[in-house]
């Protein structure tokens, strides 16, 4: 096609490059004056410069070159934009081609709605610098560096038809999440999914420093890309028109070896692991910019990174710098006298829903079906008796998972993500309903590996946060499992997740998407093998530091109320959901009724465990958040019930940890009154928590009670040891709460000195036991719920 690009094509291309240079400029310095009708004055400055431009050039020439090949070639292409601090950018095209007007109708196309685009641009009540969800046909935030490669291929699984462009920036390229995200050849499937072009913008500095693949010797950068299973095809130069030449040339051969790929896979049944085509495009930092500020070389530095020209207001030279810059770009042939970008401007913008600023799978809610999920109650466990029977949560949730993955087998909108650990965490289920997604090399040794499954799985919890996000903000549905100690890895990217779905919920254009849903086990109390490396409950401290708008935490207790939990999660929108429970076997305490029913509640009390005879207030509420938790409070109510049996006992479960905050601080807080009902207002709360126990007392702050919560949780005392252990190392057990419950509650120091003797004594005797035997008390480990 290029062989098509005659010298009229070519100032077509140029053209438009130039309008978006030009309106990238001007969102970083106008406040008026759009069009320079007039001669620039300081007044039309803005007081505070904010922005990058050394990046936008570079991004604009892309954006014009992508929307050459979609309009030539009627191809459906999802833009992702790796350097997105590049916002001017990103902005300029979608206003160019309509996108950014039909969101925003008072932003003009036109010297009006350049002016209000250019005031918008980092100012107060105005649009971020970066990209973000304000901005059209965006997915990825520009605000942390690192994710752009992975949210392309995210976005490019089970969209067979779909061209992602990723522009991934050479300062990104050092950071360990991007330079995992290459080895995502490995698992993407010619026949169901899409395809990501690679563009690796090499412009030579980050805002300081040279960036380290720009220095490489071009062989060298060659054998690295190759090696990660691109065949890299490069442009580079710094004259206009040839680059033009250069990079159209380049895009339409990487598009027709990408078609060759899908066709020979799709039609010829090749299996053969390809090696995918990506750009290495070389342009000065700042191209187009000035060339010296103040006798210090500008353009093609890291001087240009951000504001060139940094006292426009104040420096007349620098404004006569800043509307010479302007001026160069020649936008008397770029718009007309209202201020309309040209028709030679427009020539090889997209219509309609091709255009990048309007590709609906940017805005993945207008392309999301509800996602079929079977009744409960062919997963269920049968329930009797509470604590008599065991079950692993995990497991049974894995035969619900398995089941969706079926049910969605033809329309492949449904993944499940994790570390090397399906199979650890009891979801093998997944397994039998399909593989594991693998392009690689295989032997007769492997399981479970298929060209086209739907379970991922590599061992960097970056490219699985970003697989995921992709694909959710694409419209489709996921979930994410880990061992709980070692999901702090994506801390960071789940931040910038959050921001965005907080964000997006406030745009009304933006149609929701599936929630972010983290199933986190091998959790703290049950890495008792693997030892204090592996033991970290503090992620939900993180997520719940969020915006209350997006976060939710839930810690279900047993396998059905798990699966009440995970019920919900699926069907939900523009959350983030960390579900953390075990993977191994534990009591079975509510039938599947009573647990949605408490699930729906999110706290609740359970009768059958406490000892209250219905004349008023308890004595003592014995609580409770987690498995393990859970476990341990039923037990001490127990040991309450036969010590003591006149004390008056409530055992209250926490499912969701958001119901203990105030309703004014979470949509899911209890109010006052409600929370005064359940916990009372002066009587003594022990409280058992799975993680640290300060995260209680940070959500109940506020509360009438609060002078009478006592909470014990993980204190950072873990080690190689045996299950109970954990818990009475961290003073969480049976005994230690029957303790803290003669301790608080008013007259029983006394009166159940001997109680409290016996509980301290069989904590010593626990010590003694497990030194010689290596095991748990005989009477813990064969303990069931006798009440």
């Amino acid at each position: 096609m290029t062989k098509d690009l005659t010298k009229r094509r070519l100032a077509a291309l140029d053209a438009h490059w130039r309008a978006a240079n030009y309106l990238s400029v001007g969102q970083i310095y106008l406040l008026d004056n759009p069009l320079l009708t007039r001669p620039l004055a300081a007044e039309h400055i803005k007081p505070r410069l904010l922005g990058h431009w050394g990046t936008s050039p570079g991004l604009n020439l892309v954006h014009t070159h992508v929307n050459r090949a979609v309009t030539a070639r009627g191809l459906d292409a999802l833009c992702v934009w790796g350097p997105g601090h590049g916002g001017p950018a990103v902005l300029a095209n979608s206003w160019l081609d309509g996108s950014y007007t039909e969101v925003y109708p008072d932003v003009t196309r036109d010297a009006a709605g350049m002016r209000r685009l250019f005031r918008q641009f980092s100012f107060p009540g105005g649009v971020p610098s970066h990209v973000a969800p304000e901005t059209p046909g965006s997915i990825h935030e520009g605000g942390e560096l690192g994710h752009s490669l992975a949210h392309a291929y995210g976005a490019a699984f089970d969209n067979p038809d779909l061209l992602v462009p990723c522009v991934v920036g050479d300062g990104e390229a050092e950071t360990g999440p991007l330079a995992g995200s290459w080895h995502s050849t490995k698992f993407v499937d010619p026949v169901h999914d899409g395809a990501v072009l690679p563009i690796l913008h090499l412009n030579g500095y980050k805002i300081a420093n040279p960036a380290v693949l720009s220095r490489l010797p071009e062989s060298e950068l060659d054998d690295l890309l190759r090696g990660y299973g691109h065949e890299p095809v490069h442009v580079k130069g710094r004259e206009p028109l040839r680059v033009h030449r250069e990079l159209a040339h380049a895009l339409d051969r990487c598009l027709d070896r990408i078609a060759q790929i899908q066709h020979e896979a799709r039609t010829a049944g090749a299996t053969a692991r390809p090696r995918w085509p990506m750009i290495v495009l070389r342009t000065p930092k700042g191209w187009t910019g000035p060339r010296t500020v103040d006798g210090e070389p500008v353009e093609d530095t890291w001087r240009s990174h951000q504001v060139p020209l940094a006292n426009v207001r104040e420096n007349p030279e620098h404004l006569g710098q800043l509307e010479k810059w302007l001026r160069s770009y020649r936008p008397e042939e770029l718009f007309d006298a209202q201020g309309r970008p040209t028709p030679q401007v427009l020539a090889y913008v997209p219509e309609g829903a091709r255009r990048p600023g309007a590709n609906p799978h940017a805005n993945g809610g207008l392309l999301t079906r509800q996602l079929p999920i079977a009744p409960l109650e062919r997963f269920a466990v049968p329930v009797d008796k509470p604590g008599t029977t065991l079950h692993e949560p995990t497991r049974v949730l894995g035969d619900l998972l398995a089941q969706v993955m079926r049910d969605t087998a033809r329309r492949r909108d449904f993944r499940v993500v994790g570390p090397d650990e399906t199979a650890s965490n009891r979801l093998q289920a997944l397994l039998d309903a399909t593989g594991k997604a693998w392009q690689a090399g295989t032997r007769p040794t492997d399981e479970h590996l298929a060209r086209d499954g739907r379970v991922m799985e590599v061992l960097s919890e970056h490219l699985c946060q970003g697989w995921l996000e992709g694909y959710l903000l694409t419209g489709r549905h996921g979930l994410f499992s880990c061992y709980e100690a070692f999901v702090h890895i994506v801390d960071s990217m789940v931040n910038q997740h959050i921001k965005w779905l907080k964000t997006a919920r406030q745009l009304t254009w933006r149609h929701p998407v599936p929630s972010l849903n983290y199933l986190l086990t091998s959790h703290v109390w049950r890495q008792d093998h693997n030892g204090f490396s592996h033991q970290d409950p503090g992620f939900v401290d993180h997520i719940l530091n969020k915006s209350p708008d997006v976060v939710r935490v839930y810690l279900p207790p047993d396998a059905n109320t798990l699966l009440s939990v995970a019920d919900h999660v699926l069907r939900s929108r523009d959350y983030v959901n960390v579900i953390v429970a075990g993977k191994q076997p534990c009591f079975d305490w509510l039938p599947l009724d009573e647990a949605r029913a408490h699930c729906a509640r999110g706290a609740g009390i359970w009768e059958w465990a406490g000892t209250e005879n219905g004349s008023g207030e308890p004595d003592v509420v014995l609580a409770c958040a987690g498995d393990v938790p859970a476990q341990e409070v039923v037990a001490a109510a127990g040991l309450l019930r036969r010590h003591l049996p006149d004390l008056s006992v409530r055992v209250v479960n926490v499912v969701d940890m958001t119901r203990l905050m105030p309703h004014e601080e979470h949509p899911h807080g209890m109010a006052d009154f409600a929370y005064d009902a359940l916990f009372t207002r002066d009587k003594p709360v022990v409280f058992a928590y799975h993680g640290y126990p300060w995260l209680i007392h940070r959500l109940t702050y506020r509360r009438a009670g609060h002078a009478n919560l006592h909470v014990r949780g993980y204190k950072e005392s873990g080690t190689t040891t045996t299950p109970f252990d954990m818990v009475v190392r961290n003073d969480l057990d049976r005994f230690r709460l029957v303790m803290d419950v003669i301790d608080r509650v008013p007259g029983l120091a006394v009166r159940a000195a001997g109680v409290r003797q016996e509980m301290a004594d069989t904590r010593t005797r626990h010590h003694a036991w497990i030194r010689e035997h290596g095991t748990d008390l005989p009477d813990v480990a064969a303990w069931s719920w006798t009440g």
